[in-house]
């Protein structure tokens, strides 16, 4: 059998990177870029991350938890928020702090808070209540409502990008 010319290996090796690369931004991990400073301070303008697009396939999706979803208005945009209540929570929000199921959360990630309030809702089944980190300047559940369980990409589980801030994103 004759050998390949090097054009015909290069050509080769060339599709099948593109064909992988594809599958594993559809299936696996995708990158994300941060446009706004509504999840300031974990994530900053201009930060990029990557989402496991499986996650949620292996785990139930937790509280706390940062995530990317098409934006339910517009699901062209992509958001990226914290996940705060889950299908069936009551969420209530007195004064900014935000209570799920009666009772007070703990959110050390939030260190710029406002006076917001709202009656308590119960997220439906399918659903999810998300709120970014910078509530005064976050576009988020408590104006355009719940987040659909199909709008849903998956977990940020690291920032690549600057080289100054890599790390794990909780």
């Amino acid at each position: 059998m004759a050998a390949k010319p090097w054009w015909r290996e290069t050509v080769e090796t060339v599709l099948w990177a593109v064909v992988l690369a594809l599958i594993i931004r559809a299936v696996i991990v995708q990158a994300f870029w941060i446009p706004s400073g509504s999840m300031i301070p974990t994530l900053l303008p201009g930060d990029r991350v990557l989402v496991c697009k499986f996650w949620y396939y292996v785990q139930e999706p937790k509280r706390g938890q940062v995530f990317v979803f098409k934006y339910p208005v517009d699901p062209k945009r992509d958001f990226v928020k914290r996940l705060i209540a889950l299908p069936g929570d009551v969420v209530e929000i007195k004064q900014g702090q935000v209570l799920i199921n009666g009772k007070a959360t703990d959110e050390p990630y939030v260190t710029f808070p406002d006076a917001f309030s709202m009656n308590p809702v119960t997220v439906p089944e399918g659903h999810y209540f998300a709120m970014g980190d910078n509530r005064p300047n976050s576009q988020d559940s408590r104006f355009w409502g719940f987040v659909p369980e199909s709008n849903v990409r998956g977990p940020v589980f690291l920032r690549y990008w600057p080289l100054n801030r890599i790390g794990l994103v909780d």
